[in-house]
């Protein structure tokens, strides 16, 4: 390969269009493989380095050093590293460089970021705020606590039909990610305030050939959507007074931690949550740890 800096430009073009016209990424994809290349072209740049095959290990870790510095997280970094990988692969099979260099470089191994919960307390908060005097209120509070009592995902949530209930026998139906069904147990007092939602506002607003089967319906009739439900939730979290973000999924984050805290079994978590792998149910044993480290802290006299 030649000296000369405008090589460097001459064949990233090169790369993304074989990444557009041969492997057929998306748009997106490509403008991030641009960016990320780029910022690592001017960094050899910066250092008068004019040649692909002059960069070497030492060179590519001090890079990842920089982007530490600039407190890149983890998950970024990671990017960064299969960006420039998969380009060096792309230059050593159309012998424009000798070696690749990210082959002697670990990638940036990513940290589990623990979920943020809600507090039994905060709930309570929440909860204890909601207007049921009228039949909205009254849709607000079902709707939460059915969140919370079944750790449902909101499509899950928006996605349940009447046949899908089983209150008698304390249960519901619930189909997860791919279509997979479970049967989830469902607490009292969510069924309490499902039936009285279902007898004070649904039976006000369904209009059947608008509401079909749905549990969850707006005033206009329609099955409720993902962005309903984040209002409803936002706009409880703001009168209850609370100053952390609140949304949907934190509800399902709270139920599992507050389980795994209560002593719970692992795998009865798993298939309440609808995980197909337990290793993801098992950041709340992550978080269980942390409560028990912050009560140590809170309540030992030498804490």
């Amino acid at each position: 390969m030649s000296d000369g800096a405008s090589n460097f430009e001459i064949f990233l073009n090169e790369y993304l269009n074989s990444l557009r016209f041969v492997k057929s990424l998306a748009e997106n994809s490509i403008v991030s493989y641009r960016s990320d290349i780029s910022i690592f072209i001017s960094f050899l740049e910066d250092r008068g380095i004019k040649d692909f095959n002059a960069v070497t290990a030492d060179l590519v870790s001090d890079f990842f050093k920089a982007l530490s510095v600039l407190n890149m997280v983890d998950r970024t970094a990671a990017r960064y590293h299969s960006s420039l990988k998969g380009f060096y692969n792309y230059l050593c099979e159309n012998d424009y460089c000798l070696s690749n260099p990210l082959q002697m470089i670990d990638t940036p191994k990513l940290g589990k970021k623990l979920p943020e919960v809600l507090s039994i307390n905060e709930i309570d908060q929440i909860l204890d705020k909601i207007d049921v005097k009228h039949p909205a209120g009254v849709r607000d509070r079902a709707i939460i606590e059915v969140l919370y009592a079944c750790g449902l995902r909101v499509s899950e949530l928006t996605g349940l039909k009447i046949n899908d209930l089983y209150l008698e026998e304390e249960a519901i139906r619930v189909f997860g990610k791919g279509s997979k069904e479970r049967i989830v147990p469902i607490g009292s007092s969510a069924i309490f305030w499902l039936k009285r939602y279902i007898a004070e506002y649904r039976a006000i607003y369904v209009k059947n050939f608008v509401s079909g089967n749905s549990v969850f319906i707006n005033k206009r009739g329609a099955a409720f959507s993902r962005m309903g439900v984040w209002k409803i939730i936002q706009e409880c979290a703001a009168n209850a007074g609370l100053e952390k973000r609140v949304y949907p999924h934190i509800f399902r984050h709270s139920f599992a931690t507050h389980l795994v805290e209560g002593g719970a079994n692992l795998r009865a978590v798993q298939e309440m949550l609808g995980h197909t792998d337990i290793s993801v149910t098992q950041i709340y044993t992550h978080v269980d740890r942390s409560y028990v480290k912050q009560m140590h802290k809170d309540f030992h006299p030498r804490g």
